[in-house]
């Protein structure tokens, strides 16, 4: 099952209805052409009011290819970085803490992107990749189009001593190392997308 974050909202793609479907659901399309897709995507993107659809095929990676067709895809990068002290980097960006990330640069590995976006959006280098983490996808619209951003995550540790700086011109206005046993007030200002990292890292 794929799950895509609407900012707060969440599409589910499955291949199993039975096994995945929740009593909460307010929505639910079995793919039958692309045009009646585009218009279930499309539906649910104006209707604030449902917080969860559910779209199934019997070919997950098929229905993944379809769904991926009605979007401008986007595939990006960033990390869950520790330090010595096994405190996380946060970045703060546009009034909401999150992690640090951004776009793969043409011809550039997935690992690699991961780690410029960090060096460049906190100024702290060298970072070591401990190990590959879930990828996340959520949706947004730029410029009239509908956008659908693959995220791929890395747990990372920093063995340096220099205290991050965020980078401004990325409307990055704070870049901090937050205990651990703290990250619960980040957390109550953040995206679902990145609780769903962290609460996959392993601390």
């Amino acid at each position: 099952m794929y799950k895509v974050f609407f900012k707060d909202r969440i599409v589910f793609l499955t291949d199993n209805i039975e096994r995945d479907l929740s009593s909460d659901f307010g929505a639910i399309f079995k793919y039958s052409n692309i045009k009646e897709l585009q218009d279930f995507i499309l539906n649910f993107e104006r209707k604030q009011e449902i917080k969860k659809a559910y779209i199934y095929h019997h070919d997950m990676d098929e229905l993944m290819e379809l769904f991926s067709s009605c979007f401008k895809r986007i595939d990006a990068a960033g990390g869950v970085v520790f330090n010595k002290k096994n405190e996380i980097l946060f970045i703060h960006r546009l009034g909401v803490w999150d992690l640090p990330k951004g776009k793969a640069e043409k011809g550039e590995s997935i690992q690699a992107t991961a780690v410029r976006e960090v060096e460049e959006e906190c100024a702290i280098s060298p970072l070591k990749i401990i190990k590959a983490l879930n990828p996340t996808w959520h949706t947004y619209t730029l410029k009239r189009k509908l956008i659908l951003k693959k995220t791929y995550w890395y747990k990372m540790k920093y063995e340096g001593f220099d205290n991050p700086k965020p980078q401004a011109e990325e409307h990055i206005t704070a870049a901090e190392w937050i205990p651990h046993n703290e990250i619960y007030k980040a957390m109550q200002n953040t995206y679902p997308s990145i609780k769903e990292v962290l609460e996959e890292v392993d601390f």
